[in-house]
């Protein structure tokens, strides 16, 4: 007789996440209909900062609680809309639950009930689900097959929305492909990220950090950026461009703008006394530039969320080299990311489930990129939660690559720490994939 896991229980709060504001927390109850016992399982949903235009909506109150920040909206739609329309069905079945959950909202983009609430919901059956069966959510939602580790893209230095700082790109970061497994990898990491801390030191720059965990220093450029991560890896015994490499999250989105159809660079401009602006084709020239300068491995976001010409221009040129991301331009959907195949735009996804609002289509869109030989990188929010559920998520869909902040504030660490007892679970079983993550020559 199969399993019927009948879900006994919706229930949403309203909890703090990790920049002090308002987000949705959810836990489902079910009933093993053949020993009667209960499991439940609890989810919480990360927020952006820096958020594309076409991604699901997050509810937000706009009352003057929490300036207008507030999620009770969100709340009520889980406990009021959601919680009924799931009583009874089998939490196993996590297709119909999340077929359930959009057909509940009815619109393209989550904006009736909300992303927040709808995932919560879809992240809590699914630990639900995995707690009933004794098995680690890794295993649950990935089975078998579940045994790839991810590199970490760790970011180390803030700019952007990210940080008051006057770096305009959003991250930088490094990815430790010389490594024997993940933990090692993770110590690489640290010991970079420490050893920049005091490179900072001495040149008298700020080490406060970003959302993210960070350094936040003004820098007047990219340039100026890259040059110092580059110090810090070679401060900490590892050849650049061998050992570790560099990866960059430009968000270019925040940078453009409609009306000049021009690239802005506040951060640049103020530190060099004049106005920075690139177009699109001088912004594919620029990173062109810095990647044969610098021992850049990946970059995300380096044009605008829509503009599908330059995107094509800019894999023509770069794409066989680095690995170009698209997260603002795919924003986790899978429609956006068919179309962008078909375009010949990026080579990878940036998954962040919470652009899309269930489980069920956030790996669709990882389904998809496979299929089509892209790659998919697991990524965290600005504003996160203890919650280390994309951490199980990256082994659950081999993404071989992850993106959860610096080594600093316990919302990112959490994640880092779940996956080194994953890879400890694992055993034997489990690979560290190198450089064999990326899709570059």
């Amino acid at each position: 007789m199969a399993i019927y896991l009948e879900i006994k229980s919706v229930h949403a709060r309203e909890i703090l996440d990790s920049r002090g504001n308002p987000t949705v927390e959810a836990q489902v109850t079910v009933r093993n209909q053949e020993n009667g016992k209960l499991y439940a399982g609890t989810a919480a949903v990360p927020s952006g900062a820096s958020t594309g235009r076409f991604e699901a909506v997050e509810l937000r109150d706009g009352e003057p609680r929490y300036f207008g920040l507030g999620v009770q909206h969100a709340v009520k739609n889980v406990n009021e809309k959601i919680a009924p329309a799931l009583m009874g069905k089998n939490a196993l079945n996590q297709i119909q639950v999340d077929r359930i959950l959009v057909e509940l909202d009815g619109t393209e983009n989550k904006e009736n009930l909300g992303a927040n609430a709808t995932l919560s919901v879809s992240l809590a059956c699914a630990k639900a689900s995995a707690g009933a069966l004794s098995l680690p959510l890794y295993r649950y939602v990935g089975g078998t097959g579940a045994h790839l580790l991810p590199v970490p893209m760790m970011n180390i230095l803030n700019g952007g929305k990210h940080a008051a700082n006057t770096v305009d790109f959003q991250e930088f970061m490094i990815m430790p492909t010389c490594a024997d497994s993940f933990a090692d990898g993770l110590r690489i990491c640290a010991e970079t990220y420490h050893n920049l801390k005091k490179i900072l030191q001495g040149k008298g720059l700020s080490t406060g950090v970003g959302d993210e965990g960070g350094f936040a220093p003004d820098l007047p450029d990219a340039e100026s950026v890259l040059e110092l991560l580059v110090e810090a890896i070679r401060a900490s015994g590892y050849r650049p461009g061998e050992d570790v490499w560099i990866a960059m999250d430009a968000a270019s989105s925040e940078l453009y703008n409609e009306k000049t159809d021009m690239y802005h660079f506040p951060g640049e401009s103020s530190l060099k006394g004049e106005e920075v602006i690139r177009s699109a084709d001088e912004m594919i020239s620029y990173f062109e530039t810095l990647t044969q300068n610098f021992p850049i491995i990946s970059i995300e976001d380096a044009l605008a969320e829509d503009d599908w010409e330059g995107w094509q221009k800019l894999t023509q040129r770069l794409g066989g080299k680095v690995q170009l991301v698209g997260d603002d331009l795919f924003v986790t959907n899978k429609k956006r990311l068919a179309a962008g195949i078909k375009l010949g735009t990026a080579g990878s996804i940036l998954v962040k489930v919470n652009q899309i609002g269930t489980l069920t289509e956030a790996f669709e869109a990882v389904e998809l990129a496979h299929k089509n030989n892209y790659t998919a990188v697991m990524s965290h929010r600005s504003g996160e939660t203890e919650d280390t559920t994309i951490a199980d998520l990256a082994v659950a869909w081999n993404t071989g690559q992850i993106k959860t902040g610096a080594p600093c504030r316990s919302d990112r660490v959490a994640k880092y720490n779940r996956l080194l007892r994953i890879e400890e679970e694992l055993g034997e079983a489990a690979e560290y994939p190198g450089l064999t993550a990326f899709h570059v020559q």
